[in-house]
């Protein structure tokens, strides 16, 4: 989920050791002597459960505001279920890609993969099956258009994202941010078996929020990014850049947050909430320029509290999508 939030996980084992355990990645006999806990939890560990966490709170929701009230619990927990196992399977196929490069990242060192703990093999065949049994999931339990949603997004994250721009382009994570976009569009179609404007808004609003979500983690970890080769925006450009960049997607996003109510979507207590958590964005993301251009760097630069407060300000706007229905 895709995605597209991510782990802020600290540094693992140093570079020599994830090397190391590169060269175990096929051996059986390590293998086997892990304990059965240890292996259902690396293949927990594949699916990046703390990322989805993030994509089911955009999910459920919007699921409120397409029922305008509450939505059938049965199906709540049905697109649930088909949502995690399709970002599970795009989250496994993402690391069966990018084994080579998480092994030399002090940030996935520890990665089942490069542990050893599960086989490209295995993760491969587990990436697959989650993809197909979530499709099935979604097209024979809730919708079809749920279900090529929710296949849709998982491809555009394996193929479009890690196959083609991660490794090509600094705009890498703005566009590749849509898969993790379209859970919004999911939780709607799964009520409505339809579309509207308004989670085509709040696919707009994630569209927007993906890169100053993910551009001041990028920051931090530069150095990991360059070592592999990988374009982030904050490897090929300054800081002040970086941050003025920030600024431009978070004034965009904020703008576009407010555009549910015009449109009859919501009322006061959303638009309240918006103004509110918008207007906090914006002061830690000209806080982060300010000190860009200052330049400031290491610890004082202060890049990871946006970063943290990203992940807040989708909680906090999205349980107000919930909430408001019954305001109103």
């Amino acid at each position: 989920m895709c995605v597209t939030a991510v782990e802020s996980r600290p540094a693992g084992v140093g570079t020599s050791r994830a090397l190391e355990a590169v060269g175990e990645l096929e051996s059986s006999s390590s293998r086997g002597r892990r304990p059965f806990g240890a292996r259902v939890k690396a293949f927990v560990a594949l699916t990046k459960p703390r990322i989805i966490e993030l994509l089911l709170i955009t999910t459920v929701p919007v699921m409120f505001l397409a029922q305008q009230g509450v939505p059938d619990l049965k199906l709540v927990l049905l697109t649930c279920l088909g949502g995690y196992l399709s970002a599970g399977g795009a989250n496994a196929l993402n690391m069966y890609i990018d084994r080579d490069i998480d092994a030399l990242m002090e940030r996935t060192s520890q990665r089942p993969l490069v542990t050893g703990i599960v086989s490209p093999r295995e993760c491969l065949a587990f990436g697959i099956t989650l993809a197909v049994v979530s499709t099935l999931l979604f097209g024979l339990t809730v919708n079809w258009l749920s279900a090529w949603l929710s296949l849709g997004a998982l491809l555009f994250y394996v193929v479009v994202y890690t196959m083609i721009l991660k490794r090509r382009t600094s705009q890498n994570i703005v566009w590749g941010g849509i898969a993790g976009c379209l859970p919004v569009l999911i939780g709607w179609s799964s009520v409505t078996n339809s579309m509207s404007w308004a989670p085509v808004i709040l696919f707009l609003v994630m569209f927007f929020w993906t890169p100053p979500h993910y551009w001041p983690l990028s920051m931090k970890v530069k150095e990991d990014y360059a070592r592999v080769g990988v374009p982030m925006l904050p490897v090929v450009a300054s800081n002040k850049v970086v941050a003025r960049q920030i600024v431009l997607y978070s004034w965009v996003m904020v703008v576009v947050s407010l555009l549910l109510t015009p449109l009859g979507y919501t009322g006061w207590f959303y638009t309240a909430v918006a103004l509110a958590a918008g207007g906090f964005w914006l002061w830690e993301a000209h806080g982060l320029q300010n000190r860009a251009k200052a330049e400031v760097t290491g610890a004082k630069l202060k890049e990871m509290r946006l970063f943290h407060w990203s992940i807040t300000y989708v909680s906090i706007l999205f349980v107000a999508v919930a909430v408001d229905p019954f305001l109103r």
